[in-house]
């Protein structure tokens, strides 16, 4: 008999001896060190069978150790449901809504509005803006002082219809090379403000800020001063920008929101739900305000679509995946391949940090969006794990949660966070 079993034999004698005489926190006590024990042998197992090692070096040991350590977490997974699904804890209800805070543009055509900016490789920014002059030029002028621009650079520009409306001009272009940790003052086609932005350092350690589900409400200005009260170097956002649903010119109105904010520190997206903006039966023009408007570095990630891509911070030593969980992600997909050659570029011993980002959680027991991400899950999991993901941040359920991967049971795994922080 294996380790495992006898230390699972001897639990349960020991358990049945105290539990006719023991109080109930003894138990309780009794009961964690019990866990700690079985779990402990399961958790190395598995380690050990991610990396490809045997565990007790032969093939019939290993078969026998694997089956008992997977029998042990569909045991615990089962045991963590059932705690959810009896608890009697009232259902999370979320605020009424809030007014929508829509931001006008008042300014001449040719003058910048709704910048922001992207990473873009380990020292290059995309300028992204839109003007409703549509022949205005896609040029940045930068520099380290303010007024005094030492160099400057060409980009392109391009416009979308939705029905009957039609985009401004929506410029993106790339400065650089970039210094770390400086600032640069800039402006856009040669008219209007001036921004300014802080690059990122090019080492540890990086900060990051985590929202979701932003919106143009009253809660999205509150969460917003938060944000800018605070000193970070980058901001990540799982989807569901604008919440304009068709609406092309809440896109705009959102723009101008986070302007101050998306002007000065890289924002880093990939899209939610409310991104697809389709229409029933003849799914017109998916994606097509959010592909024009928040172009993210994908190309330079190997990937084919701006819905999901990568890139690296603090100088290779976190690698960040934003996935697409309204792209095809099945095993076959170019999602699904692209991943997996990604997974594989990383190398850890140089990238101690390994992030995941996406919108519909794999993981929530709340009852908004139950089951959403599982096919997904079941699809890209695996990869995530033999990868050792360290954390993967999720949004869509407007409440926060925090997991261990319940599937994988190993806290040295990867720890899911849903956290959106607008209702």
């Amino acid at each position: 008999m294996c380790k495992i079993a006898r230390v699972a034999a001897a639990l349960i004698r020991v358990l049945y001896l105290v539990a006719v005489a023991a109080p109930v926190k003894s138990l309780l006590a009794v009961a964690k060190v019990a866990f700690s024990l079985v779990n402990a042998p399961c958790l190395r197992y598995m380690n050990q069978a991610a990396l490809g090692r045997s565990c007790t070096g032969t093939f019939c040991g290993d078969l026998l150790v694997g089956a008992m350590a997977h029998s042990w977490r569909m045991l615990v997974q089962g045991l963590t449901s059932l705690m959810f699904f009896c608890a009697h804890a009232d259902e999370y209800v979320r605020p009424p809504p809030s007014p929508l805070v829509l931001m006008a543009h008042d300014k001449p055509a040719s003058h910048p509005q709704q910048v922001h900016i992207s990473v873009v490789g380990p020292n290059h920014m995309r300028i992204s803006w839109v003007t409703d002059d549509r022949n205005a030029p896609s040029v940045v002028e930068y520099g380290t002082s303010p007024g005094k621009y030492t160099a400057s650079a060409t980009g392109n520009h391009t416009t979308y219809h939705y029905f009957f409306y039609k985009s401004g001009a929506i410029h993106h272009v790339t400065i650089g090379p970039l210094e770390p940790v400086t600032t640069y003052y800039y402006r856009c086609g040669r008219a209007g403000d001036e921004f300014s932005f802080r690059t990122p350092p090019a080492t540890l350690p990086i900060e990051f800020v985590v929202i979701g589900d932003l919106g143009q409400t009253g809660w999205t200005a509150s969460t917003l001063s938060h944000i800018g009260g605070g000193d970070y170097d980058m901001l990540l956002l799982p989807g569901d920008l604008s919440y304009a649903d068709t609406q092309q010119p809440l896109w705009d109105s959102f723009g101008r929101l986070v302007q101050p904010l998306a002007s000065a520190r890289p924002w880093m997206v990939t899209e939610g739900n409310h991104e697809m903006e389709t229409l029933p039966v003849v799914e017109f023009a998916p994606f097509a305000a959010y592909n024009a408007r928040w172009r993210m570095p994908h190309e330079e990630s190997g990937s084919r679509s701006n819905l999901y891509y990568s890139f690296d911070a603090a100088g290779g030593a976190a690698h960040v995946v934003m996935l697409g969980s309204y792209a095809a992600f099945g095993e076959g997909s170019e999602q699904h391949r692209w991943l997996e050659a990604d997974l594989a570029r990383v190398d850890r011993r140089r990238t101690p940090w390994l992030l995941v980002l996406l919108h519909a959680p794999w993981y929530n027991t709340n009852q908004a969006h139950q089951g959403e991400g599982e096919r997904m899950r079941l699809a890209m999991e695996r990869m995530l794990y033999e990868a050792r993901v360290d954390v993967v941040f999720a949004g869509h359920v407007h409440a926060y949660e925090r997991f261990v991967s319940a599937a994988l049971l190993n806290i040295d795994c990867y720890i899911w966070l849903v956290c959106e922080v607008v209702p």
